[in-house]
């Protein structure tokens, strides 16, 4: 009893301790995730997600910096799978970042590819209204560009194609005939009139040599006309010259003349003054020589009491 009391508690010793292991081990290896990833969000609607699983490798230039944890069918009118990508958070991904499928040619194992944005540009951190996680853009691979580039180009060839063919109709077919036809008929025309179309020719070839002598002869006569010209601009501006000249001098002796006219105005008025001034006094003189003589007695007897004036008295 002693022995198998002490197997039972060794094995119950034994459980436990395994217990114990596997829960630090399940412990460790969750908070081990949520400090080493980062979770992202992708939604994929132009491409398809053959070869991708749970677990298939996220990449960044080819290295490998993550992994699919899961996908699904997005909720909503639009057909998009969801794919939850868990990156190591050591991996700057910023904003504008885009994520495409690249799948092995050769095994068929897809990849997501994801194109970094700009250096310049912030992390892509915060999660969208309604988002549990950030969310990476659906962005386009090489082989879809290039499917698209063919089938732009399978396109256009169709195009040209139908161009081509309705340039080729029986219509302008016809047109093309016809013009070609005239084509031949107007270069033999020309062949038949070859000296006549040289004689043409030789007599514009002859025109323009006398044209181009015209123009020399008259750029000599406009270059002799330039120097008469200003030849002349010299010599009226040499009689300008002495014509303000004259015009000066002219000037200053009618000055000279205005003052000499003024003084002997002024000389002329005084004379003219004395002169009045002496015929006014001999005036007076003949006046009263006349009074004397127009009374012959008081010349001869003197003045009478009467003519005496105050303060004389006859003799």
């Amino acid at each position: 009893m002693e022995t198998e009391g002490r197997y039972t508690l060794v094995g119950t010793l034994v459980l436990a301790v395994v217990a114990l292991m596997t829960l630090a081990i399940v412990w460790l290896a969750g908070a081990a995730d949520q400090i080493a990833y980062q979770t992202y969000t992708i939604y994929f609607r132009q491409q398809s997600l053959d070869g991708l699983a749970v677990g298939s490798p996220v990449k960044m230039r080819g290295i490998k910096i993550g992994v699919v944890d899961s996908y699904r069918f997005a909720q909503g009118s639009e057909e998009a799978v969801s794919v939850t990508a868990r990156i190591d958070e050591g991996v700057p991904v910023r904003q504008g970042a885009a994520a495409y499928i690249k799948r092995n040619l050769v095994t068929g194992i897809a990849a997501v590819e994801i194109d970094n944005g700009a250096a310049d540009r912030p992390p892509l951190d915060k999660a969208p209204s309604g988002e549990r996680y950030p969310v990476i853009a659906e962005g386009s691979s090489d082989i879809d560009k290039v499917a698209t580039a063919l089938s732009r180009l399978a396109v256009n060839g169709a195009q040209v194609l139908e161009k081509m063919n309705a340039l080729m109709s029986d219509e302008n077919q016809r047109a093309i005939s016809q013009t070609l036809a005239h084509l031949n008929e107007l270069s033999g025309h020309l062949a038949a009139n070859k000296t006549s179309l040289d004689a043409a020719v030789q007599g514009i070839r002859d025109a323009s040599d006398e044209f181009r002598f015209a123009g020399a002869s008259i750029s000599q006569a406009a270059t002799r006309a330039e120097g008469s010209i200003t030849d002349v601009g010299r010599s009226a501006d040499a009689a300008l010259r002495e014509a303000a000249t004259a015009m000066a001098r002219l000037q200053q002796d009618a000055t000279d003349i205005s003052s000499r006219i003024q003084q002997l105005s002024e000389t002329g008025t005084l004379e003219i003054t004395n002169v009045s001034r002496d015929v006014r006094t001999s005036a007076d003189v003949l006046t009263t020589a006349g009074q004397r003589l127009s009374n012959p007695r008081a010349i001869l007897f003197g003045p009478v009491q009467q003519q005496l004036g105050p303060g004389e008295s006859l003799p």
